[in-house]
């Protein structure tokens, strides 16, 4: 007779995760215990955003010349809409907290934080909208009744958010005592990583997939689609609160696993969507700012190869954007230009790559010998003489080839198989205009370096750029020919750059060498790529192109700040050196690198062999 024994320790239930732990206290308790105040954060939070949901199907103010438009009852329009969106938002993460079905694959992660941050986009966006009014149109008399709930509904969405227990444990120690507000009110915003998902079938994986990148599309038309001023400042609020809230929830963690499972399908998934873009602008304008966004994302990409790649701080990176404008401005059949030739577009790009290779590799050989600061100051003496020497070759300080500080305008469109890129056509009952033409031109661009960047960071050569940036000593003793590869990511961000150059050249009709100063008030600028790439994330894909997007799109918005823009730049980046100094889109060497996150230095099998679990590679991001 066999006797089975029973391993208890494989089918003990699991310890209940910290944030169901119903002993934790929220920031601002409603009850003496926790389960009432659970009980009673719930219900305003639930009745606040209630509130905000009928307000904005009132008026909230009795003239239309607040933008917008916000006099139409039952019809939500502008900063309405944004209220709008986060009061349902709200609703929806308090239904999922509460265990609601169906609902409960939103908040993988954390609950209450992210329910938080959400009453508190709501409240923001709400309570600016309130001021801006009685700004703009001369005091509080001119708010409308659905203001006022507005404002109320937020403000009680909020308070019953503070009622609500932390997501995690409280941390223990020697110190018993109460910790203070505003400790409460941190440890609130803090979030568990989300657990293994459940397994999906692989389309639906691929539809979620489709669907993020359709409701990325539609999130970036909003964004440039939005007036300057109240409008887009209000789009601002609520993406700084609903994109930490949705990084609490831990979807962003699952969709990423879905990503790295899944690259081809995500790959072709963005392109596509990017390629839509054009359709969904009624406004010519908008779409030029598309452009310039995409042109400068794609040079911003190619700065990362250089400093978050090869770890070499180039100060002068946009003087290559200048080379391969001038060259392509040069040999476009410009009336201006001094060389009178014309050649095809396909040999200009070629041609102005070249001869920013030539420039890469002569700045580059004798320059990267050194390091550090001394580098640094050497290519930003580059940037410098490259601007000054094009000004200078107008005929009187030097040989006419530049036309000097009046740079070579009224360069002409592109023709590209019989197509003149500066007239509309009709592709598949859509009519595109300039900038529509030139914006697909550029994302093929665009697509070419992203190829570029990731063969590049995947081979051989690029796992040397990693070894060189971490410790160029260690490097050099394991054998790297650490200046012949340098020079080789030099030159090649260089190439990318002056390939860039040629269709910004065309775009904008001509080239002047103020445009091309290190720091400038308006894009481009070696300063504003340097910051594009910090802000986005040293070493990612779509960091440098998340950054550059919004530090040109912000500046184009609000104009009114032009004075005070570098101030800003400043604010923001000590704010993010701060707080996120991994930058906005960070690879998983980085966020071990700048965070503390209690995890073994060498994983466990469990962790390398499990898939799905968080974390994300530079290629990957």
């Amino acid at each position: 007779m066999t006797t089975h024994h029973t391993d208890t320790s494989a089918h003990t239930a699991p310890a209940t995760p910290a944030h169901h732990s119903p002993t934790v206290r929220g920031p601002l308790p409603l009850g003496a215990d926790p389960h009432t105040s659970r009980r009673n954060g719930r219900v305003l939070v639930g009745a606040g955003a209630l509130l905000a949901f009928v307000s904005t199907m009132l008026p909230w103010t009795w003239t239309s010349e607040f933008p917008g438009d916000l006099t139409i009852a039952l019809y939500p329009a502008g900063l309405q809409l944004l209220t709008l969106v986060a009061a349902v938002l709200t609703a929806a993460l308090l239904l999922a907290s509460a265990g609601v079905r169906g609902l409960r694959w939103l908040t993988p992660g954390g609950k209450h934080s992210a329910l938080l941050l959400m009453a508190l986009a709501s409240l923001a966006v709400t309570w600016y909208t309130a001021g801006a009014i009685a700004v703009e149109l001369g005091g509080l008399v001119n708010l409308e009744p659905g203001m006022w709930i507005g404002a109320a509904g937020t403000l009680l969405a909020v308070i019953g958010a503070l009622a609500l227990p932390a997501d995690l444990a409280p941390e223990t120690g020697d110190d018993a005592r109460e910790p203070a507000p505003w400790a409460r009110l941190t440890h609130a915003l803090k979030a568990p990583s989300p657990g293994r998902p459940a397994p999906l079938p692989d389309w639906a994986e691929i539809l979620v997939i489709c669907a993020s990148c359709a409701l990325g599309l539609y999130v970036f038309a909003y964004g440039i689609e939005a007036d300057g001023g109240p409008p887009f400042i209000g789009f601002l609020m609520l993406s700084a609160f609903a994109f930490p809230a949705l990084h609490r929830t831990g979807l962003p963690r699952r969709l990423t696993a879905l990503t790295a499972k899944h690259r081809g399908v995500t790959l072709a998934a963005t392109f596509a969507a990017a390629l839509l873009f054009p359709i969904t602008q009624s406004n010519e304008a908008y779409t030029n700012i598309a452009v310039s966004v995409l042109i400068f994302a794609t040079v911003a990409l190619g700065l990362n190869m250089v400093v978050g790649l090869a770890g070499i701080l180039d100060l002068g990176y946009v003087a290559f954007l200048g080379v391969g404008a001038y060259t392509a401005a040069l040999v476009s059949g410009a009336e201006t230009s001094s060389l009178g030739i014309h050649v095809p577009f396909w040999a200009a790009v070629l041609i102005g790559a070249a001869v920013a290779l030539v420039f890469g590799l002569v700045i580059g050989f004798p320059s990267l010998r050194l390091h550090g600061d001394y580098l640094a100051i050497v290519t930003l003496g580059f940037g410098e003489i490259f601007r000054i020497s094009v000004q200078n070759l107008d005929g009187d300080s030097g040989p006419n080839i530049t036309n000097g500080p009046n740079g070579i305008p009224n360069i002409p469109d592109l023709e590209l198989f019989g197509f003149n890129l500066g007239e509309p056509h009709t592709l598949l009952g859509f009519e595109l205009g300039r900038f529509a033409n030139y914006y697909l031109l550029m994302l093929l661009f665009t697509a070419i370096v992203v190829t570029i960047f990731r063969r590049s960071d995947n081979s051989r050569i690029g796992r040397a750029w990693i070894a060189i940036r971490e410790d160029e000593t260690a490097a050099r003793a394991m054998g790297v020919n650490a200046f012949r590869l340098k020079l080789m990511a030099f030159a090649l961000g260089a190439t990318l750059a002056g390939m860039a150059g040629t269709v910004l050249a065309h775009v904008e009709f001509s080239v002047n060498p103020e445009s091309y100063k290190f720091v400038h008030t308006a894009p481009p600028n070696s300063a504003f790529l340097l910051i594009a790439v910090i802000l986005g994330g040293m070493g990612t894909v779509s960091g440098p192109l998340i950054g550059a997007a919004l530090l040109y799109l912000i500046p184009a918005k609000l104009q009114f700040m032009a004075d005070y823009q570098l101030l800003l730049f400043g604010i923001a980046l000590v704010l993010l050196m701060r707080f996120r100094p991994e930058g906005l889109i960070a690879d998983r060497r980085k966020q071990l690198e700048f965070h503390e996150t209690g995890q073994l230095d060498v994983p466990d099998a469990t962790a390398q062999t499990t898939p799905g679990l968080p974390g994300i590679g530079k290629t990957e991001a």
